[in-house]
């Protein structure tokens, strides 16, 4: 006769060596977790204020110079050198604003992603 087989009683499951350090945001974003997710989406939506920013000065300025000139009729009028106002700011002056607007733009969509990496290379 055999005897009863001895009985295992398991207080606690076996734990691989992968899960024993905390993972980083590089790991977290790399392998699409939740908390991954929740960093590329925060870059994402702070991305999306930037250009929605920009966009609205954009075209809130560009659509109020010739609103102005069609309804405040003295300064249809006013012109230097025999040129009407209107045509050198619009023609001349808008183009050199918008280039500014556009090197801010870059340049906080640069800085935006520098403080991503930042975070993602310090964690």
């Amino acid at each position: 006769m055999t005897p009863p087989p001895e009985r295992v009683r398991v207080t606690r499951t076996r734990r691989s060596t992968e899960g024993d350090h905390p993972r980083t945001v590089r790991e977290e974003i790399v392998g699409e977790s939740g908390l991954g997710a929740t960093y590329v989406s925060s870059l994402m939506r702070a991305q999306l204020q930037l250009t929605l920013g920009v966009l609205a000065v954009g075209v809130m300025t560009l659509c109020a110079l010739p609103l102005i000139f069609a309804l405040v009729p003295p300064v249809r009028s006013l012109s230097v050198l025999g040129i009407p106002v209107a045509w050198p700011v619009l023609g001349v002056v808008v183009y050199p604003v918008v280039v500014l607007v556009a090197r801010w733009y870059t340049r906080s969509g640069e800085r935006l992603e520098a403080e991503f990496e930042d975070l993602v290379s310090r964690r």
